[in-house]
């Protein structure tokens, strides 16, 4: 029997069987699909196959992690959600995914990532309060910079700077995009009838966030509020595919170690916390002796100990 497909993403939270748009995408066509995965929800991206995630462990390509490919392999697989769609709904589909891209995901990425009561308060302390010590001191600044990065190449200006005007021209395309989507809709179960498609689960990772993620600067979620086909659709999905994760709390943390699966077991874990303090103290000695707060004095070799200093050149190599 083949080994099964292994999926690396963030853990979930908030009722949400994970906190990253791209990981809910996957996760969710997985879902529609019937994919059979072996699902690894961490809280360390270095622990993933590519140092990403999502990340899709296969036999025959390696380890994928745009969602885009992922979604596409696991078509190859068989594992196709779009089956039954017809080639006019295969066109809208990637007209409303396109769609996404452009005009919802810069106002997502600003809202959750660049406005600094959104960062500071909830997306910073989230992730520093689950990624492992001691990486949680880096990889959320360093995630801060990398989603500014995406906003400025998404907007094509690389000297893009956060401000009250970006915010509204960036929060008016989201409104207009989350409207079209709502009359697309209409009073369907799914945007294509009775059966979920990669469009559902494109829609799903980008408005469960939204829906879910309490935050103190709501001005996309108050939107996202007022079209209830939305918000009713997106509850659906969650209780439908995903009921363990929907009846946890919103804004509940749950405590899990920060992998799973074959990575549970206690060698792996005494291991992993040895080198996280070995790490951080050779960190902190690092900056010490760089700064000069702590100075390395060398000693000069006494002529008169000659046979003895060359046994010590000898252990050293």
């Amino acid at each position: 029997m083949a080994a099964p497909l292994e999926l690396f993403c963030w853990k979930g939270d908030y009722g949400l069987p994970s906190v990253d748009i791209d990981c809910l995408t996957v996760l969710a066509y997985a879902k529609f699909a019937g994919a059979p995965l072996k699902v690894h929800k961490i809280t360390n991206p270095w622990r993933s196959p590519t140092g990403t995630l999502p990340a899709l462990k296969t036999r025959e390509e390696g380890s994928i992690s745009q969602p885009s490919k992922i979604i596409i392999h696991l078509r190859k697989q068989k594992y196709n959600a779009d089956y039954d769609l017809s080639a006019k709904e295969g066109a809208d589909t990637l007209a409303f995914v396109s769609l996404l891209e452009e005009k919802l995901l810069p106002a997502l990425v600003y809202t959750l990532w660049i406005d600094s009561k959104n960062y500071v308060d909830v997306t910073r302390g989230w992730y520093a309060e689950n990624i492992p010590f001691p990486l949680n001191f880096l990889l959320p600044n360093r995630m801060h910079s990398q989603q500014l990065e995406k906003l400025r190449l998404v907007r094509g200006d690389a000297v893009l700077e956060p401000g009250e005007q970006l915010e509204k021209e960036l929060y008016r395309d989201a409104f207009e995009c989350m409207t079209l989507l709502s009359q697309r809709l209409g009073s369907q179960q799914f945007f294509f009838g009775d059966s979920p498609s990669s469009l559902d689960a494109y829609v799903f990772g980008h408005l469960a966030p939204l829906l879910k993620i309490k935050l103190p600067n709501g001005k996309l979620q108050q939107h996202l509020n007022s079209l209830n086909n939305l918000q009713q659709y997106c509850s659906n999905i969650l209780e439908l595919y995903f009921p363990s994760d929907a009846r946890e709390a919103p804004g509940h943390k749950i405590h899990v170690e920060p992998h799973s699966g074959d990575f549970d077991n206690e060698p792996h874990k005494r291991r992993n916390q040895i080198l996280s303090v070995l790490f951080a103290v050779g960190a902190m000695l690092g900056y010490a002796i760089f700064t000069g707060i702590v100075k390395i004095k060398r000693e000069q070799p006494q002529l008169n100990n000659s046979s003895h200093h060359d046994e010590d050149e000898e252990d050293e190599d």
